[in-house]
């Protein structure tokens, strides 16, 4: 344990318990962040490996152009309907669309990526006036009802299943199920090419063809939820084009604003024509400081060539991991800085361990231990983060 991992921990803010929340609070109250650090009311310091930020730190917390962005925006215009053209919403639709696959040509910004979600699933419906989804088991989609339909995890599902769209779960990378599945009553075929909260489980390239087919030959439409996986994470900016396939819809969010709040559901122009006038819309999507962060981070991830350090990095990832001798691993998987663990045991003492370390990361699935490290962290924190994962392992076997 870390001299600032033992301190004294913050008293619980008084206020923290009206927030209605369905998902137990760390014992941490956080105060400042710069990249990859956190520092809380105590002083206590924090190696933020996604389990503060969840992921949206995909360039470190308060990067210094976002928030020279957002100050410069908010001086202007913070907040204006998506009914007023806005020169900042274009240039960042315009940037967006300098990196996305030339077919998806329109593109809906919403505030997050569950919202990117409900709007694909809408295209979807509206396209093809069917009523059935095909998503992948271990998914994870959002929570919202349209979300949720494609949200595998019984818990999530089960206290409002009688209000959700009817769904056919297939297992990830099993062609001849999905071949199944997708009939002449499903609307949409909905797929994370990297899986995120089910574990770090990227989808066969054979698989991701064979969805592309598969709906093109049957009327379906193929969604992909690159929340977790695009922005360059995983070493390319949708993980989707290493396979070479596209979508008929992408939704992109999490670090897409440096922190604010945003979604985007990107479609063909053809699937985006097939929506009706005001079947859909966003009091606070595309608003002018989000768009202006969206912009910042954009420039960056393509000046700095993100993607790529993220693809290197991640070589030396799966390298440290793939050495360690822990019986409780059973699999380690890798996609640029999209990490994985699966373990032999609950996640959580693992989690627990590197915590006492001062770092932070997430679960994965019931059995995974994930990290989504910010894609500017420096090289001694990320080795750092994974000397934690490596201490860990022993002390969780050994108790």
């Amino acid at each position: 344990m870390t001299a600032s991992a033992a301190a004294t921990p913050p008293a619980t803010l008084v206020g923290e318990a009206r927030f209605l929340r369905s998902f137990p609070a760390k014992d941490i109250v956080a105060e400042r962040a710069t990249n990859a650090e956190l520092w809380d009311t105590a002083g206590r310091r924090w190696l933020d490996l996604g389990g503060a930020s969840h992921g949206v730190a995909l360039l470190g917390h308060n990067h210094p152009e976002v928030v020279a962005a957002i100050q410069q925006q908010a001086g202007r215009l913070i907040h204006v309907a998506q009914s007023v053209q806005s020169p900042v919403r274009a240039d960042f639709l315009d940037r967006l669309h300098a990196a996305l696959p030339a077919q998806l040509e329109r593109t809906f910004i919403a505030n997050s990526g569950t919202e990117g979600i409900e709007c694909a699933l809408k295209l979807a419906a509206a396209a093809t006036g069917r009523t059935r989804i095909v998503a992948m088991q271990r998914a994870f989609h959002g929570r919202t009802l349209g979300a949720l339909a494609g949200t595998h995890r019984p818990e999530f599902r089960a206290p409002i299943a009688q209000m959700l769209p009817k769904t056919d779960f297939v297992p990830m990378d099993d062609i001849e199920a999905l071949q199944t599945a997708v009939t002449k009553d499903t609307a949409a075929v909905l797929i994370e090419p990297v899986q995120g909260e089910g574990g770090v489980r990227p989808a066969a390239r054979e698989f991701l063809r064979a969805a592309r087919d598969l709906a093109t030959d049957r009327g379906a439409i193929l969604i992909h939820d690159e929340v977790q996986s695009g922005l360059g994470r995983t070493g390319t900016f949708l993980a989707a084009q290493a396979a070479g396939v596209v979508p008929d819809a992408v939704v992109l969010a999490k670090g897409l604003a440096g922190g604010l709040p945003i979604g985007t559901c990107s479609a063909t122009a053809e699937l985006a024509a097939k929506l009706p006038p005001a079947a859909h819309g966003s009091t606070y999507g595309g608003n002018p400081l989000a768009c202006a962060a969206g912009s910042a981070v954009l420039d960056i991830l393509a000046r700095d060539r993100l993607a790529e350090r993220a693809a290197r990095l991640g070589s030396q990832v799966a390298a440290r991991l793939r050495e360690l001798d822990a019986p409780c691993v059973r699999d380690v998987q890798v996609s640029g800085l999209m990490v994985g663990l699966d373990l032999r045991i609950r996640p959580q003492p693992v989690l627990q361990a590197m915590a006492s370390a001062g770092v932070l990361a997430l679960a994965g699935g019931m059995t995974g231990v994930r990290l989504l490290p910010p894609l500017t962290i420096p090289e001694p924190q990320l080795q750092e983060g994974l000397d934690a994962v490596a201490n860990a392992l022993p002390r969780v076997v050994a108790a």
